[in-house]
């Protein structure tokens, strides 16, 4: 059994680039400037301020000519929820079915004493007793090794597995979505699994994709971003 607080994490698989090494921004300069009939303005420098010329018009759409491939990694099944809600993308997941989950890592809030005896349990034989979060998760493991041991199946035996059960997944979306996905899932409102990884994750695309994300601004303390008008 492993709990994990505040450690999930991401890898960037693939940024879509076109023909000939194009740049995102490249790629995403060629596909617009066919609305002006304009490629003869194209030249080593002139993509950068085309793709921002774009975004600050709210003409998002072009956008969509480039995409992006993240694997989320040490998350909850709770934050793939949230993430597939998002369904102008593709996604892959690990599947509960076919996967043994008898390891048990689990996610649960920051900050948390896991500890605690917090929670009474009343037993058959009337009898009651405290439990912490640990020992609840430490119960839940060993129901679940046990309906394996037993000859239930993976997708029989998952019915009792948790929320916070470490859920692996890959997603795929163009440039346009993950602003939409940026906004909703880095804002102050949003739940602290998903925001605390978003972050790291636009943190890191500012990085790599200049302009598309430049509009981003995140806070000084790294716990949340917004779109500055």
């Amino acid at each position: 059994m492993k709990i994990l607080q505040n450690k999930g994490q991401f890898k960037i698989l693939a940024i879509m680039v076109g023909i000939d090494g194009k740049s995102p921004l490249e790629l995403i300069e060629w596909a617009g400037r066919t609305s002006y009939k304009s490629h003869h303005k194209i030249n080593k420098d002139s993509a950068k301020k085309f793709v921002e010329m774009i975004r600050n018009l709210g003409h998002e759409s072009v956008l969509e000519h480039s995409c992006m491939t993240v694997e989320f990694t040490g998350i909850s099944r709770g934050f793939t929820h949230e993430l597939v809600r998002h369904r102008i993308a593709s996604y892959t997941q690990q599947s509960t079915r076919y996967v043994d989950k008898s390891d048990f890592v689990v996610i649960t809030s920051p900050g948390k004493n896991l500890k605690e005896k917090l929670v009474e349990l009343n037993l058959p034989n009337k009898t009651k007793i405290k439990i912490s979060f640990r020992d609840w998760i430490n119960l839940n493991e060993q129901m679940y090794r046990g309906l394996r041991q037993a000859g239930w199946a993976n997708q029989d035996a998952r019915q009792i597995l948790p929320d916070g059960i470490e859920a692996p997944i890959v997603m795929t979306a163009n440039l346009r979505e993950w602003r939409h996905v940026f906004r909703l899932r880095c804002d102050k409102a949003a739940h602290w699994e998903i925001r605390y990884v978003m972050i790291k994750l636009l943190k890191a695309v500012k990085r790599k994709i200049p302009v598309i994300f430049d509009d981003f601004i995140i806070s000084s303390d790294n716990k949340t971003a917004e779109i500055k008008k």
